[in-house]
C-alpha cells in the first residue's frame, strides 16, 4: 500500500495556494474554500485550517501569493529592461495579465464584497516591497530614471486592476478595442522611461 508523502509545512502550504490559484482561475474566488482545495491537494480540511485559520485565511493567503508573484515577475522585467533586453509593453502585459487572466481582479473585488477590506494590504505592501527593493539596486543613489520608471509601474498595476473589473464593458460601451488599456498604459510608461532618461542626463 503505497504512502502518501510527508510534506513540510512549507511545502504544504505552497501546495495549497497553487491548488487555490488553480481553482481561482477556473472557476472564480467563490470557488477557493478549504474543502475544494483540500480535495485538490490531498489535505484534510484541519491541515489547511492549521495553515490558514479559515476560508478568509485561505484566500487572503492567496491574495499574498498572487501579489508577489505578480511583483516578481515585474521587477525581474524592470531589470531586463535597464539592459534593453525586455520591452515596456512585456511589463504592462504582464500586471494585466495577472489581474485579469490569473484572476487577481477577481479575487479583489471578492474580498471587497464580501467586507475583506484588510485583504488589501498584501497587494499595497508587495508593490511597495518591489518598489523599494529594485530603486535600492545599483549605487544606491536616487536616479530620476529608476523612480520614474517605477511610479509608472505602480500605476501600470492601478490600471491593470481596473480593467480587470470594468474595462471590458466600459470598452464596449465607448467603442473602443479591448486592448485599449493596455496600449495607454504601454504609451504612458514609454513616456515615463523617456523623461526619466532625459533628467538623467
Amino acid at each position: 500500500m503505497a504512502t502518501r508523502k510527508r510534506l513540510s509545512p512549507e511545502e504544504s502550504r505552497a501546495g495549497a495556494l497553487e491548488a487555490a490559484r488553480d481553482l481561482l482561475i477556473e472557476a472564480g474566488p467563490q470557488a477557493v474554500t478549504l474543502k475544494a482545495v483540500g480535495a485538490r491537494v490531498g489535505r484534510t480540511h484541519a491541515n489547511l485550517l492549521h495553515h490558514f485559520g479559515s476560508a478568509a485565511g485561505l484566500q487572503q493567503a492567496l491574495g499574498a501569493y498572487l501579489a508577489e508573484s505578480v511583483c516578481d515577475r515585474i521587477a525581474v522585467s524592470i531589470r531586463a529592461n535597464r539592459t534593453g533586453s525586455a520591452s515596456p509593453r512585456v511589463i504592462v502585459d504582464q500586471a494585466f495579465d495577472a489581474f485579469d487572466d490569473e484572476g487577481g481582479g477577481a479575487l479583489v473585488s471578492w474580498l471587497l464584497a464580501t467586507g475583506q477590506e484588510d485583504a488589501l494590504e498584501p497587494f499595497a505592501h508587495a508593490i511597495h516591497e518591489m518598489i523599494e527593493d529594485v530603486h535600492k539596486e545599483g549605487d544606491g543613489a536616487d536616479h530620476p530614471a529608476d523612480r520614474e520608471a517605477l511610479e509608472s509601474t505602480l500605476m501600470v498595476v492601478l490600471m491593470a486592476l481596473g480593467q480587470s473589473l470594468l474595462g471590458a464593458p466600459l470598452c464596449a460601451a465607448l467603442k473602443l478595442p479591448q486592448p485599449t488599456a493596455r496600449e495607454i498604459a504601454e504609451r504612458m510608461l514609454v513616456e515615463s522611461l523617456a523623461s526619466a532618461g532625459r533628467k538623467s542626463v
